[in-house]
């Protein structure tokens, strides 16, 4: 079976962020990192080349597929922030109503900016999705 593409990596989270344009982009990954070490408590990790994670989940699927991925994480990308909560979005409505301006996809959040989001809110909507992934798999700090 396939491994996911995306893995963990040997790579400094301080020496990533300090390399993401523009300057405002790593900022605000700057602070992201405070917010999620705050709110998990994990150490963070690079996945891949540009995802900074949170703690780790393993899954096993009914499929017998299985893997290893970040609990929570997010990566300063050029055109948005992207913000991922393991499993998703979908049942946190009551909580995005209240964050800002925001976008979502399947397992995704896009900010394009911190400026624009309630950071408290945000801290809330990231407990909130590690307290239900812990209701489907064992998070663990690294």
């Amino acid at each position: 079976m396939a491994e996911n593409k995306t893995q963990p990596t040997e790579v400094a989270v301080s020496a990533f962020i300090a390399s993401v344009e523009p300057r405002r982009r790593a900022e605000d990954g700057l602070r992201l990192d405070e917010l999620f070490q705050g709110v998990t408590g994990f150490e963070p990790r690079m996945w891949g080349p540009s995802i900074v994670g949170y703690g780790r989940y393993r899954y096993v699927y009914a499929s017998g597929r299985e893997g290893d991925f970040l609990a929570a994480g997010f990566s300063p990308r050029k055109a948005a922030l992207s913000i991922y909560i393991m499993p998703g979005y979908a049942d946190f409505g009551t909580i995005l109503q209240r964050l800002g301006k925001h976008r979502i996809g399947k397992s995704c959040l896009y900010v394009n900016k911190l400026a624009g989001i309630d950071l408290d809110v945000l801290a809330e909507l990231i407990r909130a999705g590690l307290d239900d992934l812990k209701t489907r798999w064992a998070v663990h700090p690294e």
